[in-house]
């Protein structure tokens, strides 16, 4: 295995790891105001969507921290915009709470999107090479049409069925461990903004 294919390895595998040095500094020296919550918590809400909607499509399979893989292709719901939405929604999440939290802003946030933006990248690098080798022409079609994390005007429209629906609760299901974090950090961070206010 060459060294690059393990540097991609290692980031598809621990990706869910990667981003707590960030939170940890974002908690750390939080310094929220009533105004960088509502923005905050409107990115955080904005990102958590997309990645809902794209879980409660896509499955549990998304979890996955083994090999990359994957089913089907899918191409509707919000992979009809982005061919990664999960990704960018992680990446309005941390924004979203960096925005809340204030923290040594806006350099702490420049830095954890500049990271976002290369690990994401290697991640589907690789990811993009399972998919054209397991879908060949139709998901050739579709990397021509939609782009990585820009969402074009209008969604793409693929002539084939589905091979999945909308699932709501696959996606509370796959969804529930992100949910709790996310309460979780917007609790804490609420929490020092009371008490920061508090102290004048």
């Amino acid at each position: 295995m060459s060294t690059d294919h393990s540097i991609r390895g290692w980031m598809f595998k621990y990706r869910s790891y990667t981003p707590l040095p960030f939170l940890l500094a974002m908690l750390v020296f939080a310094r929220p105001s009533i105004v960088s919550l509502c923005i905050g918590l409107a990115v955080v809400a904005l990102g958590e969507a997309i990645r809902f909607w794209g879980v409660s499509i896509a499955g549990s399979e998304t979890r996955t921290t083994g090999s990359v893989g994957g089913t089907y292709l899918i191409t509707t719901g919000p992979f009809a915009y982005v061919r990664n939405p999960l990704y960018l929604g992680n990446m309005l999440l941390y924004a979203g709470v960096g925005i809340v939290s204030m923290s040594l802003f806006p350099w702490l946030l420049i830095v954890a999107l500049l990271w976002f933006v290369c690990q994401y990248t290697l991640i589907v690098l690789q990811e993009e090479e399972y998919l054209a080798g397991r879908f060949g022409a139709a998901y050739a079609e579709y990397r021509r049409n939609v782009h990585r994390f820009l969402p074009p005007l209008s969604p793409y429209r693929d002539a084939s069925p589905a091979p999945k629906r909308v699932s709501f609760a696959e996606g509370l299901a796959s969804e529930r461990r992100t949910l709790q974090a996310i309460g979780l950090v917007i609790l804490v961070l609420t929490a020092l903004f009371v008490w920061q206010s508090g102290r004048g």
